[in-house]
This record gives C-alpha cells, sequence and structure tokens, in this order.
C-alpha cells in the first residue's frame, strides 16, 4: 500500500491555489483527468438617468402652465363680453347748460390822434387785451345701468381760434340713471390780441355789442362693471356763445355742432 500524505499545509495549499486560478479565469485539470474552467465573476454596472428624459418633463410643465393660463385668459375675456353684452353701454351725455358772465373787459392803446389841424383822425388799433371771467355749468348724463368714472376734463375758451384761458374740472364717479352737474370757472387776464384780430374784437364790442367765443373740451370716461373699468371713451364738448359787452351777459348758446365761422 502506497504512503498516504496527510500533511495539512499542502491540502490548504493547494486549495488556496485552486481559488485563486479560479478567480483569474485559469483552467485546471482534474486529478482524475476533467478539465475544470473556472467562470468569471458578474460585473455589476452603474445606471446613469438621462439628462433628457428630465428636459422632456420640464417642457411639459411648461406646456401645460401655459395652457392653464390660456384658458383662464379665454375664460374671464368670455365674462367681460357676456356683461358688456348684457350691459349695452351707452355714451354719457356731457353738455353745457349754463354761462354766467361775471366780468368781461376790453382794453386798447389810444385809439385816436391828432393831426396838425387838431382835427381828430381814428386810428386801426395794432392791439386790444380782453379780460374775461365766465361761469359754466355743464350737466353730465349717465343713461347707462352702471356707474361711469370720469378723468380730469380741460376746457379751453377761444375767439377765433385764438386759445384765451383754460378751466378744469377734477375727475368724479356717477351712480347709473342719473344726471349731475359740474361747474368750470374760465378767468382770462388780458389776453393780448394783436392787428386784425384786435380790430375785430374792438368792431364787435363796440360796433355790434357782441362776442362769439368758442368753448372746446374732451371729457375721459369709463363705464365700470364688477370694479372694472372698460376702454375709456371720449365726450366732447363744442358750443359757441355770445356775450353782450355792454349787458355783461350771455345773449347766445349752441353747442354740438362742426366748426363756427
Amino acid at each position: 500500500m502506497p504512503p498516504t500524505n496527510m500533511n495539512p499545509n499542502h491540502n490548504q495549499s493547494r486549495a488556496t491555489e485552486t481559488r485563486s486560478s479560479t478567480a483569474n479565469g485559469d483552467h485546471h485539470h482534474h486529478p482524475n483527468g476533467h478539465s475544470i474552467t473556472a467562470q468569471p465573476l458578474p460585473r455589476h454596472h452603474t445606471y446613469y438617468p438621462r439628462s433628457s428624459s428630465s428636459s422632456a418633463s420640464f417642457k411639459g410643465c411648461c406646456c401645460c402652465l401655459f395652457l392653464l393660463f390660456s384658458f383662464l385668459a379665454l375664460l374671464v375675456l368670455a365674462i367681460v363680453l357676456i356683461i358688456v353684452l348684457a350691459v349695452k353701454p351707452k355714451k354719457p351725455q356731457f353738455d353745457l347748460q349754463q354761462v354766467a358772465v361775471q366780468y368781461m373787459g376790453i382794453s386798447t392803446p389810444t385809439p385816436s390822434s391828432f393831426d396838425g389841424t387838431a382835427t381828430t383822425v381814428a386810428t386801426t388799433p395794432t392791439t386790444a387785451s380782453l379780460s374775461l371771467t365766465i361761469r359754466m355749468l355743464f350737466t353730465a348724463v349717465n343713461p347707462n345701468k352702471v356707474g361711469i368714472k370720469y378723468g380730469e376734463s380741460r376746457f379751453t375758451v377761444m375767439y377765433r381760434g385764438i386759445p384765451l384761458g383754460k378751466a378744469s374740472v377734477p375727475g368724479f364717479y356717477q351712480e347709473a340713471h342719473s344726471t349731475r352737474n359740474v361747474e368750470a370757472t374760465i378767468a382770462v387776464d388780458r389776453a393780448n390780441l394783436m392787428q386784425a384780430d384786435a380790430a375785430d374784437l374792438i368792431r364787435d364790442a363796440s360796433i355790434y355789442d357782441r362776442v362769439q367765443l368758442r368753448v372746446l373740451g374732451d371729457v375721459g370716461a369709463k363705464i365700470r362693471v364688477l370694479d372694472f373699468d372698460s376702454p375709456g371713451v371720449q365726450v366732447s364738448v363744442d358750443c359757441a356763445i355770445v356775450i353782450s359787452p355792454r349787458k355783461q351777459s350771455l345773449t347766445y348758446k349752441q353747442c354740438g355742432f362742426e366748426g363756427l365761422n
């Protein structure tokens, strides 16, 4: 009987070599003649998320928000249109009712000169000054079912296309189906007129006792519905007034026409 190797250290070293060879993928031969092939250990792959997926989700959120805001805007617009159609807004009326002449005066340089024979020779004035104070009473009529918000209004008094003075009226709110009186005072302090205009003013006042003036103004108004203001509309005031310098009173008034001669 052959001797048996009972050295444990020898067996342990062979087992260690076998495991090392198997980890390296080497081929070993079994003592019985069979070949043993070592299988490689499985590798673990690390997964990295793609940036394209996050970008696509961000774009999707933006599209959703855009569609949401568009829907809300269309909804608000539809509600406003329904309210406007139900209210049927009308243009307010702003008319000049009364004109009170508080003062009107015309001054000129020396209206005459003397020649060598002591005969008075009338000369045509080259300048004239007009002083005027008038109080105007306007009537604002709101025919709508809702209130109207007026902005600041400005009025100008003119003589033959020449601005003489201005007046302003602060803005105010007017209730539905109501009428409101608004006052404005125009004060003109020695407005100078030259040559032909001065001659016309002197002739109108001294010969005809009538000075024709024109009152122009633009009134801005907005219709208010549920604390929302509609786009502004313009109400124009265009009136002709005739004042008697001798009587210091109004003799004629007409509004709502185009142009003056």
